[in-house]
């Protein structure tokens, strides 16, 4: 089809609708072929071409699954209170208030004001990193030659940037992020151990204890060993459910955790949400 005259570009334009590529968002969610349960009304159905980003306003108690669809995707993680982004996940205190530097089933997502952005309520990979956060400018472009957003070997800062500016932020709001279904151990001597992938099909399950703003970079781990850019594409399926309340397991799993949870009921009573 000829796109030489503004007439042909709008037909050629015009006759893609409807058509589908591998890593794309769905729009409505509702039109994905496979809903993840049949309680849930989808929300967000998209996926993340390797080398990619995307980004989310969530409502509190909607569930957001994750899948490493062909073992290489590396889904580096942000959250922000979605009306005050100031509020915002902190790794550390996330590590240090729960004891664990190791994500999993159960553990929190927490925010620099003691309280709860998300939980993680089912994890089939196991391999994550809360100690790395993602690639740099200056760290892709010496590996592989270039680390800008248009490159073959784009850097999860750089995504994470462009993800912040359509959300109302800059770089400066970006703090270190965590990263799922690549996975880092320490070692004895302190040093780190890469260990990968746990393969294709493993996911993660989070539940969002506040609305909050999603940013997600589909990249290469900055510790992963290979020479090569390698990543693969990020499902991403959200759902409307329910916030975790008391009496939930999750709740009362440790005096930590209920403490948090106790902070993040407290300050939405107080704002008349909970």
């Amino acid at each position: 089809m000829a796109t030489a005259t503004t007439y042909g570009a709008r037909a050629h334009a015009r006759a893609q609708e409807g058509s589908r590529t591998e890593a794309m968002p769905v729009v409505p969610a509702s039109a994905w072929p496979a809903p993840p349960c049949e309680a849930g009304h989808l929300v967000w159905a998209e996926t993340v071409a390797a080398g990619n980003y995307t980004h989310k306003v969530l409502a509190r108690g909607t569930e957001l699954r994750l899948t490493d669809l062909r073992g290489d995707a590396c889904a580096h993680l942000l959250l922000y209170a979605a009306d005050r982004p100031w509020e915002r996940l902190n790794v550390a205190d996330t590590v240090k208030v729960q004891w664990n530097a190791y994500l999993g089933e159960g553990q929190l997502l927490l925010s620099d004001q003691g309280r709860v952005l998300a939980s993680l309520v089912a994890d089939t990979s196991g391999h994550h990193d809360t100690l790395c956060g993602t690639s740099t400018l200056v760290r892709n472009t010496q590996r592989y030659g270039d680390g800008t957003p248009q490159s073959a070997s784009p850097a999860g800062r750089e995504l994470f940037k462009l993800a912040a500016a359509k959300n109302g932020l800059e770089p400066r709001d970006l703090p270190p992020s965590l990263s799922f279904f690549q996975g880092v151990r320490v070692r004895d001597d302190g040093s780190l151990d890469f260990i990968g992938s746990a393969g294709p099909g493993g996911s993660v399950t989070l539940r969002a204890e506040q609305d909050v703003t999603v940013l997600i970079a589909n990249v290469p781990h900055p510790v992963d060993p290979r020479t090569e850019y390698v990543s693969t594409p990020l499902e991403v399926l959200a759902w409307r459910a329910a916030a975790t309340a008391p009496g939930d397991p999750l709740w009362e799993a440790t005096p930590e955790g209920r403490r948090a949870f106790l902070n993040t009921a407290e300050f939405l009573a107080a704002r008349g949400i909970a």
